[in-house]
């Protein structure tokens, strides 16, 4: 299947980087992840940016995040990451499960490199036998792997790792603090079941203001 669009060599001609873009296709552009080069550095990740369409073909991009690993290389063909608890939106998965198709973003800031995976999804399932692997997951999301390729790393401005989100679940019991925007009074009665109450025991209900203050302050 060819690797590039018709509008995609449109743009390259009007451009003249058609030969450039074949010779960085032939150079770089792999079906499969690469065991030695590839899959050490998804796996290394905490964090990778999820690209999906929905039927109508609108586009939306997420971060997600998690513990180092949250990204399972089965095999040089195959992936496999987790679904948290988020905002009850379903985004992604909703995408997911409508075309399939998504691409993934990983990134070191500090280094800094980055790779691109393009894949296909074969099952969203909150059964997976993977979804030990990942306490607190609500589904894990397996994937054919279809394009793999490194890039350029020119315009990665260079950052300084701090800290874990303290959101990420627990490894052992999969737990994880209640987040602010849960407390909010707007949103008590639209809870899940397994929220409804929660904001109590996590400090109270707050207002919309109390919580653009916790933002502000670079809480979550």
């Amino acid at each position: 299947m060819a690797f590039y669009t018709d509008a995609q060599r449109s743009v390259q001609g009007r451009f003249e980087s058609q030969p450039l873009a074949d010779r960085v296709e032939q150079a770089i552009v792999a079906d499969e992840i690469d065991p030695d080069m590839h899959a050490p550095f998804i796996e290394s990740r905490d964090f990778f940016f999820l690209s999906t369409v929905n039927a109508d073909g609108d586009p939306t991009v997420s971060f997600k995040g998690g513990d180092v690993g949250v990204v399972t290389v089965i095999d040089p063909n195959t992936i496999a990451f987790p679904i948290y608890d988020g905002n009850g939106m379903f985004l992604s998965v909703g995408n997911i499960e409508a075309t399939s198709k998504f691409g993934l973003l990983f990134i070191d800031f500090e280094t800094p490199n980055r790779i691109r995976v393009q894949a296909k999804a074969t099952a969203t399932s909150s059964d997976d036998e993977l979804i030990a692997k990942y306490p607190g997951a609500l589904l894990v999301v397996r994937a054919t792997v279809t394009k793999v390729f490194l890039n350029c790393a020119r315009y990665i401005p260079k950052h300084s790792r701090l800290e874990n989100s303290p959101y990420i679940p627990n490894p052992e019991t999969g737990e994880q603090p209640y987040p602010s925007w849960k407390r909010i009074d707007l949103v008590q009665d639209a809870l899940p079941p397994k929220d409804q109450g929660k904001a109590d025991g996590a400090g109270g209900v707050i207002t919309m203001e109390d919580y653009g203050a916790k933002l502000a302050a670079g809480e979550s």
